[in-house]
């Protein structure tokens, strides 16, 4: 191949891509090149200051002059695109935190930029922050074995909120998003006007009432990385000497960090203008961030601080490389985090784990006729680890009991309707099947109201086949006759228990898939009437 050809070729392997995060003090791009084995290459970043947080964390509501500068912002982001060849959806991804999730007005800005560009935002929850908070340390701890193997407690203060992340051994130990904000603590000392000194006083235990909280909730663990994440936090290695362009991260000792965040302290936006060329909105901010970072490593006893270049637009890129998150280890997360849920719930763990693998095998023996990808594969495995975590309440109605706490649950990486999904499917695992007069499932989509009933049926048959809880049935073969679907099971001696119960809840299966269920014992040679 010639030389011409092989440039021609690169070109072909590789598509240039946006990712934007609009965030509470402003708009970044960051422009790459994403290769056909899924490398990522930084080409440039852009950024603009908005007060989008200010609005909305103080008046509820995003101000038209707000609203016309981001549109104004995102018209030149789409110009710079344009520019790079990026002009189809499936090169940008763009997303909105805090700020503009907690406006009341939000569809406002959605529609103007959307009228204006094409570009579609999405706002996402702070499930899917720790989500790609997680999937940018993915990308740090690749390049780093003493992350990637250690305990690691990720900790991103933004404007807006603060994200806390802990990783043991590659496992999400625990994931929670608390509105503790750079922006929202500089409000604090704003509605305080006290002096200097007294204000400082009260910011610190604002913040130190949030860390109690989550020292409460972190688990303990010795060796703690920890990891400060934000553009505050790469503001202060910078300018403590750290040359995050040519490393992925930058180490500091927490005394040199904690007399820098002093000296910001100290200091006027004014000053830190004209000292540091920061935008005026983030020299108001980076001292109360600085601030909680130096307070949350003391409480933490961590000597240092590790500084990555890393931020949520790595996760977005992450996200694009691979294009279906599911189909890495974020699904193993998702389980992971299940069990954490269930165990506290005190679940028969052999019965659980019995059900999951049942419809694990059901899932993809039946791929042909439910038409279900990989996530609703893991939110079926999630739904039978948690289909009986009701019992912690009552045994009496125990799948209501099951969707209510799978509900107003946190689990790392999933959304508000992902959980809703999931408590749904374990909800309907016994007793009634999915019905329009059920408020929570009629609430659901269209598309999302088949995938739960279909789930929901495969859960079924799975719990009728562990009826016992002495996982007697644990492989089988399936077969496909008019009108029904065989199961024969090898080495089984009697299966009646197993056949009573999927008599009485194969009929969502039934509705579902057009087949009545067939348990057959292996050593049968004639056929069994339907069960």
């Amino acid at each position: 191949m010639s030389p011409k050809d092989t440039t021609e070729a690169l070109k072909t392997a590789t598509r240039p891509v946006a990712v934007i995060d609009v965030g509470t003090l402003a708009i970044r791009m960051q422009l790459a090149e994403i290769g056909a084995d899924g490398t990522v290459r930084l080409l440039d970043l852009l950024q603009k200051p908005v007060a989008l947080g200010k609005d909305s964390f103080t008046r509820g509501r995003l101000q038209q002059p707000t609203i016309e500068q981001c549109v104004a912002i995102f018209t030149g982001f789409h110009q710079v695109m344009q520019e790079h060849g990026i002009t189809r959806p499936d090169q940008v991804l763009a997303v909105a935190t805090s700020a503009v999730r907690e406006a009341l007005n939000r569809d406002t800005l959605l529609d103007r930029i959307y009228t204006a560009t094409g570009l579609t935002i999405r706002v996402i929850d702070e499930a899917e922050e720790n989500r790609l908070m997680y999937l940018a340390f993915e990308t740090l701890a690749a390049a780093d074995a003493d992350l990637k193997n250690g305990d690691a407690l990720l900790i991103e203060i933004g404007g807006g909120s603060t994200e806390v992340l802990l990783v043991q051994q590659e496992r999400v130990a625990f994931a929670e998003t608390y509105k503790l904000g750079s922006l929202r603590m500089h409000e604090t000392l704003e509605a305080c006007r006290a002096p200097a000194e007294r204000a400082r006083a009260i910011l610190t235990q604002h913040i130190e009432r949030t860390i109690e909280s989550i020292r409460r909730s972190v688990p303990a663990t010795k060796s703690l990385r920890f990891i400060a994440m934000s553009g505050d936090a790469r503001f202060a290695a910078a300018q403590l000497g750290a040359k995050l362009a040519e490393a992925p991260c930058a180490r500091l000792d927490l005394k040199t960090f904690a007399a820098f965040a002093e000296k910001t302290m100290g200091s006027t936006p004014e000053r830190l203008v004209k000292r540091h060329k920061l935008p005026f909105q983030e020299a108001e901010t980076v001292g109360p961030s600085l601030l909680a970072y130096v307070l949350l490593a003391r409480a933490f006893k961590v000597e240092q601080l590790i500084v990555p270049r890393i931020s949520l637009r790595d996760g977005l890129l992450r996200e694009m490389a691979t294009r279906d998150i599911w189909s890495g280890a974020f699904g193993e997360q998702v389980l992971h985090a299940a069990w954490l849920l269930a165990r506290r719930y005190q679940i028969e763990e052999d019965h659980a784990k019995h059900v999951a693998e049942l419809c694990a095998k059901l899932f993809n023996e039946l791929q042909p006729e439910h038409r279900m990808g990989r996530r609703h594969f893991f939110l079926l495995q999630a739904a039978a680890i948690m289909h009986e975590v009701g019992g912690y309440v009552s045994n009496r109605s125990h799948h209501k009991h099951s969707m209510y706490l799978i509900a107003n649950s946190d689990l790392f990486g999933l959304t508000r309707e992902d959980l809703a999904i999931i408590a749904l499917v374990a909800r309907y695992h016994r007793r009634a099947v999915p019905s329009a007069t059920h408020l929570e499932y009629a609430a659901l989509d269209r598309d999302s109201r088949i995938a739960v009933s279909k789930m929901a049926a495969l859960l079924r048959v799975a719990d009728a086949l562990d009826r016992g809880h002495i996982q007697q049935v644990r492989d089988f073969t399936c077969a496909r006759e008019p009108g029904r679907f065989v199961l024969t099971v090898p080495q089984a001696e009697d299966l009646t228990l197993e056949r009573l119960a999927v008599r009485e809840k194969g009929n969502l299966f039934e509705e579902m898939f057009g087949m009545t269920i067939v348990l057959r014992e292996g050593r049968a040679t004639t056929a069994e009437a339907p069960a």
